[in-house]
């Protein structure tokens, strides 16, 4: 096996890979590699390029709450640099601990906060990347309100590195909370624990995150029951209203700090953990509405998790047919879902996306534009390109 070409700038990355096109040679993009098991599978390809020796932060203004950084710059160093001066960039995900943000956003990472915070189409206010016929294109810039190219940054966030190298990231921060405590509220029924969450979503205080665990899953993070768990965030006082405002819910257990990021930390990962321990396992993502997403949980008999403030479910099997039975049943219920993640040696054989949509046929376009012979990061876009 040939070891991967490490680019150390923007420029050798873009020269690398116009000379791979220029030969039509196929090419596998990535950073860590930690999300080999995400997506559509890996095809063998002639040259391998890595972004992880392009890892500097490039221009930081703490007082404008904006930071530009290299694609391979690991993403727990990002968060704690700018946690250093109160700051974040509120993505969080399977893996986000050891990826890079050029992966964060190329597999368009997001977790509990998108609710209040948004995904990376909402942080990212600028990229830099490099096309197959040598160029470097800049979108976007180092102010929020910069619009101008902005469009072509939101094509590559979530495409896998299938259109282009991603070298640069710009986004706009977010101070951290002062304060923030975790809620648990623990019902026997889903019907419950819904009117539950509808009566938290239209409170007063708006929740970082509202997420609810089928007791299936609840069992594997020693719990009981479905569980509702709302995550709140500001001063002192926002936190102590947040607790009068969940009496009127229900009986909850406040979590200490040290429980709150256990709490978060092991849900996060129970992605890694199943796959891990199940080779043929998988994930499914299904995405509903709000009133909906209490529907697509019902129809689980294994472990089930949903944002209840967004409406994405996702589903853990052990085994790839049963995967697939049942999202090709979410979907003639006219739910959107993807194979997510799976294993190596079942993820080929698998329909990741059955029913792509109407958009498809642009971004097929929109794929020919960029890379007309399909040599860059082929398959992985769930296996369509």
């Amino acid at each position: 096996m040939f070891d991967p070409l490490q680019p150390s700038t923007p420029e050798e990355l873009r020269d690398q890979l116009a000379h791979a096109a220029s030969a039509k040679r196929s090419i596998e993009l990535f950073g860590a590699n930690t999300k080999q098991l995400m997506a559509g599978p890996r095809s063998p390809a002639s040259v391998q390029i890595t972004t992880a020796r392009l890892d500097s932060i490039v221009q930081y203004e703490p007082r404008d709450l904006t930071i530009s950084v290299e694609a391979g710059m690991p993403f727990s160093v990002l968060s704690k640099e700018l946690a250093r001066h109160g700051q974040m960039v509120p993505l969080d995900g399977p893996w986000s601990g050891e990826g890079t943000v050029g992966g964060m956003i190329a597999a368009n990472i997001s977790g509990h906060r998108r609710r209040l915070y948004g995904t990376a189409r909402d942080l990212v206010i600028g990229m830099q990347f490099a096309t197959l016929d040598g160029k470097l294109v800049q979108s976007g810039g180092m102010v929020v309100k910069n619009v101008a190219g902005l469009d072509m940054a939101k094509l590559l966030i979530g495409s896998f590195g299938t259109l282009a190298a991603i070298t640069r990231v710009n986004f706009k921060l977010t101070p951290i909370p002062p304060a923030s405590r975790t809620l648990l509220f623990f019902f026997d029924d889903l019907k419950s624990a819904l009117a539950a969450r509808a009566a938290a979503l239209q409170g007063v205080l708006i929740p970082v995150a509202a997420d609810l665990l089928n007791p299936i899953l609840a069992a594997q993070l020693n719990l009981k029951g479905f569980v509702l768990a709302l995550l709140f965030a500001g001063n002192e006082a926002v936190i102590e209203r947040s607790n009068r405002e969940a009496a009127t819910i229900g009986p909850a257990r406040a979590l200490s700090p040290a429980e709150d990021q256990k709490f978060w930390h092991d849900l996060m990962y129970v992605t890694p953990r199943h796959l891990d321990k199940f080779q043929q396992g998988a994930v499914v993502r299904v995405s509903s509405t709000l009133s909906e997403c209490g529907d697509v949980l019902s129809t689980l008999e294994g472990p089930g998790h949903a944002h209840a403030g967004s409406g994405i479910v996702r589903a853990w099997f052990t085994r790839p047919e049963a995967a697939s039975r049942w999202l090709d049943a979410s979907v003639k219920r006219g739910w959107k879902g993807v194979i997510e993640y799976a294993g190596e040696q079942v993820r080929s054989g698998m329909k990741l996306w059955p029913e792509p949509g109407n958009d498809f046929v642009i971004m097929k376009r929109i794929k020919h534009m960029f890379d007309p012979e399909n040599l860059l990061n082929s398959g992985r876009f769930y296996g369509q390109f």
